[in-house]
């Protein structure tokens, strides 16, 4: 692949299935759609850890969450380990970030040239109260916050969220301007959105493309219509959720939902018009991703942070000189696979440092060549009595979880993961085999404690149970600029 320019657009909770390049038959993405018609949409790509930080340390560094210990919204990626974004500027390159990281701090060397309105941990401490799953004393959400973020605060109005976007948007498209011209060497402008995050509250001429009585259902959010696990009923009884009987709220909330998802689409479209506009488009690359999904009731759960589909499955498209036009990859990929893809995308090679990656290449795969891959993610916080890890072989996906039943699930008969067939008669040999390639990739039960430990030590570190079990609880962190109090507001 010869050597470009790439603008790296990232969002924050986009379901994969959500896009119309990816079948929606709703929701309205014109520019991500003309980004795939023009370049290659990957229809099996997972994060690695279905929550915000530590799926973006690994979008940063090509490792999982149990090789480098960044496992939750509290223990993030700090420039401990090397990032794409050390290789690239070390080598010579220009790498610029404007928007959403949610790092520890600009104040580590994240390996960028510059970060320009970087949002980071809110406080600079993040998530703490959640560190309490280490002991087993995590609380819940049992006042009702988190289930009225989506229940009271989806719909029509405004938020800081839509607000720091435009903003991304203004100084993303002021730094093409500023560095249109030649340059020694490809320069990486990565733009990280904050949308489609809840809340769901969006402009009224946003709101209004999707009317209420035209919005899906989620599925799986009757009882009687998904499967029944400990896990999902601990995360459930974590984030405080009820039975969904109010079907006008969840189609509201979808309205929410998909107005967000074409906002951001059009934050992407004033980019890449600006790029165009600029001449840039003969020797740059677009990219696309989400750092993890979103249910909005699917499997009656909102949010994410567990291993179901619409939590992990992730939107990742390319295109631009180099790349086939309106080719579609079956490949298992991975957020792992970037950082050799990136690092050879601007025309250098990984690095021997780098050997122990787990990622490969996806420009043999861009150009035709699909591979037979193995896919693999894990969580390890808020939510989570206990480490749980997915593995996917072709079609056959395994969720282990330490110290509970597994699931089964047969991806290309049951999308919606509506049928675990974990004890049915037959699966044995399959569940078997899908753990031992688990095995080869790490002992759940060792990581599931070291998470823990980890999450012990840290509490102790910031002054011990007591003391961070006082902290407030993080319903979405503030953007720069705001306080909490003012981004936490419900808009009257």
């Amino acid at each position: 692949m010869e050597p470009a320019n790439l603008i790296f657009f990232q969002s924050d909770n986009h379901n994969r299935a959500v896009t119309g390049c990816y079948g929606h038959a709703i929701v309205q993405t014109p520019n991500i759609d003309r980004i795939a018609r023009s370049g290659v949409r990957y229809d099996n790509a997972w994060c690695t850890s279905a929550l915000c930080c530590p799926s973006r340390a690994s979008i940063a560094t090509g490792r999982y969450p149990h090789e480098t210990g960044y496992w939750d919204n509290a223990i993030v990626y700090d420039g401990r380990v090397t990032s794409w974004m050390h290789r690239l500027r070390d080598a010579g390159h220009s790498v610029v970030a404007v928007g959403k990281l949610h790092y520890r701090s600009s104040e580590d060397d994240n390996g960028f040239s510059e970060e320009i309105e970087a949002m980071h941990l809110h406080e600079g401490k993040g998530a703490i109260k959640n560190l309490l799953r280490g002991y087993g004393e995590e609380p819940a959400k049992d006042d009702g916050s988190f289930w009225d973020l989506y229940m009271e605060r989806s719909g029509p109005g405004s938020t800081h969220y839509q607000e720091y976007d435009r903003r991304i948007t203004q100084r993303a498209i002021e730094w093409l301007r500023a560095n249109s011209g030649e340059s020694e060497k490809p320069w990486v402008l990565y733009v990280s959105y904050i949308s489609p995050h809840p809340p769901f509250t969006v402009p009224q001429r946003l709101y209004d493309l999707y009317p209420e009585d035209r919005m899906p259902l989620p599925a799986g959010f009757r009882p009687s219509e998904r499967p029944t696990h400990p896990a999902a009923e601990h995360l459930r009884g974590m984030d405080g959720m009820r039975e969904m009987t109010d079907e006008k709220a969840l189609r509201r909330i979808a309205a929410g939902y998909f107005g967000l998802i074409t906002h951001l689409d059009e934050q992407i479209g004033e980019v890449t018009r600006a790029a165009e506009e600029l001449g840039l488009l003969s020797n740059t690359r677009i990219a696309y991703t989400s750092d993890h999904g979103e249910l909005f009731g699917a499997q009656g759960l909102f949010g994410k942070k567990n291993l179901y589909e619409g939590a992990i499955g992730v939107p990742l498209i390319v295109s631009g000189p180099g790349v086939p036009q309106g080719r579609v990859s079956k490949q298992i990929v991975s957020h792992v696979d970037l950082y050799p893809t990136l690092i050879e995308g601007a025309g250098e090679r990984v690095a021997s440092e780098d050997s122990t990656l787990h990622g490969v290449s996806l420009w043999p795969s861009a150009t035709g060549a699909d591979a037979v891959r193995t896919g693999f993610a894990e969580y390890h916080a808020q939510g989570s009595r206990a480490g749980a890890f997915a593995v996917r072989e072709g079609d056959m996906k395994l969720i282990y979880h330490v110290g509970m039943p597994a699931q089964l699930f047969d991806l290309a008969a049951d999308p919606h993961e509506a049928h675990d067939l974990a004890q049915a008669p037959g699966s044995r040999e399959t569940v078997q085999r899908l753990e031992a390639t688990l095995r080869t990739i790490c002992d759940p039960e060792e990581v599931d404690a070291r998470a823990k430990a980890d999450q012990r030590a840290m509490v102790e570190r910031l002054g011990g149970k007591a003391r961070v079990r006082s902290e407030s609880q993080i319903l979405f962190t503030p953007p720069p600029g705001v306080s909490k109090e003012d981004a936490w507001a419900i808009p009257r």
